[in-house]
């Protein structure tokens, strides 16, 4: 276990504190940015609602765009601690439940939970993405960072034996991550409004089928059989 680090007098209660106002800023920042979208929201906006200074904003996120990923970062795990989403104990049994089966609903039930604290700000921040360089680069990297957490998941199924030898794990993990994308809730949430229930009913069962078909073993665009 690491050696509790000595925090002088006075650091450790000015720490809470930053931390407390950083908190309210984020909360306010995800009210308007969901309500009045990322053009109308202003950082004096927000320091309004959060009850800060304007530079106090500035100073601790620098730009709007850099307090959006901050806001979408904090939405996706839940809050402001320093572990990322494979780390979190709702992650954890999609990388070690000991059947296919629970893998696959963990990973569902983790996505679900991910998309019903961060959907609207993802639609926010697609939106955003069209007019703002720095937001379409986030956008990306969250595409990169999302399509790591599939590899991982699905590669280590297949390290413990939960997956045929016979599949293309490539085109496995290439598909969940479409499957589980934000893009992905976004068009289902728009096109039939399905609640959370029902995506992560789909999910679940659309995954499941994708390990258990005949496809996916390597037979596409790039190793198709010749006729």
């Amino acid at each position: 276990m690491p050696a509790r680090v000595n925090t002088p007098d006075g650091a450790r209660p000015r720490g809470r504190q930053v931390a407390r106002t950083e908190q309210r800023i984020i909360e306010a920042a995800t009210r308007l940015f969901v309500a009045d979208g990322y053009v109308a929201t202003t950082l004096g906006a927000v320091a309004e609602a959060a009850g800060v200074g304007e530079r106090t904003v500035y100073v601790r996120f620098g730009s709007k765009a850099a307090l959006l990923e901050r806001v979408v970062d904090v939405a996706i795990v839940g809050d402001t601690d320093e572990v990322d989403v494979l780390g979190r104990d709702w992650v954890q049994t999609a990388l070690t439940a000991p059947t296919a089966t629970d893998r696959i609903n963990a990973l569902a039930a983790a996505t679900r939970q991910i998309m019903d604290r961060a959907g609207a700000l993802f639609a926010v921040a697609q939106q955003a993405a069209a007019i703002e360089p720095l937001i379409a680069g986030q956008w990306q990297q969250g595409r990169e960072q999302s399509r790591h957490a599939q590899r991982v998941v699905w590669t280590r199924m297949a390290a413990d034996g939960l997956i045929a030898d016979s599949r293309d794990l490539d085109r496995l993990i290439d598909t969940a991550s479409v499957l589980t994308g934000a893009e992905t809730y976004l068009l289902i949430t728009r096109m039939f409004g399905w609640p959370l229930d029902t995506y992560e009913a789909w999910l679940r069962d659309t995954l499941t089928r994708l390990i258990a078909s005949p496809g996916a073993t390597g037979t596409g665009p790039a190793g198709r059989a010749g006729t």
